[in-house]
């Protein structure tokens, strides 16, 4: 038996898949800012106070308190600068600079937990330990945040007139 079909049936295309990859999904960037800034906020206050003072009661020489602070406070000026970059957490081009200076800092903390573990106590380990894992920590939130910020390479500017 035939059937009957009009020239738009016969004609029809069969529908066409789009290839391609999805669209891509913002992720969102406020709890990765939040997570950042009181992790940097923790470590600020750790470094600066923390440190010296824990290293005063585990270390046997036991070092001054007040000259670790002020040597933690020289230590940390470049810390100090990028703080309000780094609570801010918006601009990709200060979160890479930032980024860099704290690989600085992660890796002089691993150097001197790695030079602790041969002659130091085990609680004085575990000080500078917390210290370089605080670090690791803060760069983990800024590469997160710095791949969900917006691209700074497809930046459309206006044509001068």
């Amino acid at each position: 038996m035939a059937t009957n079909r009009s020239d738009s049936e016969m004609n029809a295309t069969p529908p066409v898949q789009k290839t391609g990859k999805p669209a891509k999904v913002n992720k969102p960037i406020a709890p990765i800012r939040q997570r950042l800034m009181v992790t940097w906020l923790i470590w600020l206050v750790y470094r600066l106070l923390g440190l010296p003072v824990f290293i005063n009661v585990f270390n046997p020489s036991s070092p001054d308190i007040v000259g670790g602070v002020a040597w933690q406070m020289l230590w940390l000026v470049p810390a100090f600068i990028l703080t309000p970059s780094i609570l801010r957490g918006r601009s990709p081009y200060a979160l890479l600079i930032s980024s860099m200076f704290i690989l600085v800092y992660l890796g002089a903390s691993g150097v001197v937990l790695f030079t602790r573990v041969y002659g130091s106590s085990w609680a004085e380990i575990v000080v500078y330990l917390l210290d370089f894992l605080l670090l690791l920590l803060i760069n983990v939130w800024l590469f997160i945040l710095l791949k969900r910020l917006p691209s700074m390479n497809n930046v459309v500017k206006k044509p001068r007139q």
